[in-house]
């Protein structure tokens, strides 16, 4: 099991920048990859980046890429997710997950991640 908790949210101007933390806590010498996840009011949960454990790879979704860096801390076994020039679209709720696996992959999924946060609010107002 991996436990995951997510800090760092909150309400920002279009054009601010914020910076949230997931610190996984468990089994997370069978870590694959982290990665964030975003769900707007009436839309699907997206993937929006996410960081390789082992290689330290990281993808991004098209439109938070050049905006958005995904960052690890390994002694606090802690991800970040450094957002910068929001705009109101990138409003949603805010999800860490994580994908363990016992093969060493170099890639970063976008699917397969069976635990996840509890979520935090991210509003940026127009």
């Amino acid at each position: 099991q991996v436990q995951l908790v997510e800090s760092g949210g909150g309400l920002v101007q279009a054009g601010a920048s914020l910076r949230l933390s997931c610190a996984a806590s468990g089994r997370t010498r069978s870590l694959y990859a982290l990665g964030w996840f975003r769900q707007a009011p009436g839309k699907e949960r997206e993937f929006a980046a996410g960081f390789n454990w082992n290689s330290g790879s990281t993808s991004y979704a098209d439109s938070v890429k050049g905006r958005f860096t995904i960052s690890r801390d390994s002694a606090k076994n802690t991800v970040y997710l450094q957002m910068n020039s929001l705009h109101a679209e990138d409003t949603a709720v805010y999800y860490c997950a994580a994908r363990s696996s016992t093969v060493y992959y170099t890639d970063v999924p976008r699917t397969g991640y069976g635990y996840w946060g509890q979520g935090t609010q991210v509003t940026v107002s127009s």
